[in-house]
């Protein structure tokens, strides 16, 4: 059996880090298809559903095979045919197959297992007990496996979780109520899940802690390097008594668009979200709307009519029938699909309402962008995920709109 390039003798030469990121000795099979999904992690970016229907359809080790062998797409797609799940348009297959390629390197893979083993990270998968079934609602869109440093108490107890987010730029008030619901709900054994971010997300995360009871905090870079790094004490702390996820392999940096693609798991691992305080334009928007897309119950904190920093509240409230939750009876009666009729509107407040209005291609390659150093196209289309034509197409409207500069020695982006 070849895996990424690798035999399996060579699989199994990396036991001890595979061992370790299992969380118990495991055999040739059960290794190559931890090896294999591991290096989804990093060859796709989070919620790409060409890469979900590819492994749901293939499995993860002959998913990898097919593009390490570089299979035809008329092979790809009679294989996929032949597994009985809805087969993937031959046209959205090259695309893919040409943005994953500049990703495929064993050794990131090698690296990414060790990085994990050194932290006491696992990779947990969709077989495994632990796994946060109600994420499988993302259908095609899911994780493939996830990154985890942390207790197994905390993830077991997301199937009666409630996600508390916020805006970053937090009032008193705000942080007053995160405080409160996340104390709360903590008090009536309720565990909590948020982004870590500053503001409302780290409120609620310490006042969970303060009680004594579980948090899961879901990250969008990998669990070894904690983000923001202003969080790093309060990371290590609930990495030791709750759970740090993530869907990205270690040395993964945080960007703007992983951190849109991270808020549907916050949305969709717990069973009702609300959102505490928010601006019109805040992210936490964005973990709404992925909320209502999977059907989750919703609910907004109300603040004084007169804060902008509550706008974005008072108009999930208005415009989207976000239920009014002002106390945390009234957020586990939400919880309980007892509040007001429980079924979800439709919100159409996008899902890339924190990236400045831009398209999500456009996010994606100025996130990769440095001020300082130029890169290559080739080193920006590995880092983005997305294949060398739509990078070079991008980085061409990038150039006309006077966001990113091509130099001698490769692109950067434009100061503003």
């Amino acid at each position: 059996m070849t895996v990424f390039g690798l035999e399996s003798n060579q699989v199994m030469g990396l036991a001890a880090a595979v061992s370790a990121v299992a969380g118990a000795e495991v055999d040739e099979s059960a290794a190559a298809e931890i090896f294999a999904r591991a290096a989804w992690t990093g060859i796709a970016e989070p919620g790409d559903s060409v890469a979900g229907a590819l492994v749901s359809s293939l499995g993860a080790v002959a998913a990898l095979t097919s593009l390490v062998d570089s299979w035809t797409i008329d092979r790809v797609t009679v294989e996929c045919s032949s597994s009985g799940v809805d087969p993937v348009a031959p046209h959205d297959l090259a695309l893919a197959f040409d943005r994953w390629r500049p990703r495929l390197v064993s050794s990131s893979v090698v690296m990414a297992l060790r990085q994990a083993a050194r932290v006491s990270a696992r990779l947990i998968l969709p077989a495994d007990h632990v796994w946060p079934s109600a994420v499988d609602d993302l259908g095609v869109h899911g994780p493939i496996a996830l990154w985890v440093r942390g207790v197994d108490a905390a993830l077991e107890s997301l199937p009666t979780s409630v996600a508390l987010v916020g805006a970053r730029a937090a009032t008193g008030y705000g942080e007053h109520m995160a405080m409160e619901l996340g104390a709360g709900l903590s008090d009536r054994g309720v565990s909590v899940v948020s982004g870590a971010a500053y503001g409302i997300d780290g409120m609620v995360h310490r006042s969970v802690l303060a009680s004594g009871g579980l948090t899961v905090a879901f990250l969008a870079g990998g669990v070894d390097r904690f983000y923001p790094s202003g969080h790093d004490a309060l990371l290590g702390r609930i990495a030791t008594v709750g759970a740090v996820v993530s869907e990205l392999p270690c040395g993964s940096p945080p960007t703007k668009w992983r951190f849109l693609q991270r808020n549907r798991l916050i949305a969709a691992s717990s069973v009702a979200t609300v959102v505490v305080e928010a601006g019109r334009r805040s992210g936490s928007l964005n973990t709404a709307a992925h909320a209502a897309s999977v059907g989750r119950p919703l609910g907004a904190v109300p603040g004084p009519v007169t804060s902008p920093s509550s706008a974005g509240c008072h108009r999930l409230i208005r415009e989207f029938d976000a239920v009014c939750v002002t106390s945390v009876d009234e957020v586990i009666e939400l919880a309980s699909g007892m509040a007001g009729d429980a079924q979800q509107p439709e919100l159409d407040i996008g899902l890339d309402a924190a990236s400045d209005r831009l398209p999500p291609d456009q996010v994606r390659v100025l996130d990769a962008l440095s001020v300082r150093s130029a890169r290559t196209t080739a080193d920006v289309a590995r880092r983005t995920g997305m294949s060398m034509g739509a990078t070079e197409g991008v980085l061409g409207l990038l150039a006309l709109e006077g966001a990113a500069i091509e130099g001698e020695a490769g692109w950067r982006k434009q100061k503003r």
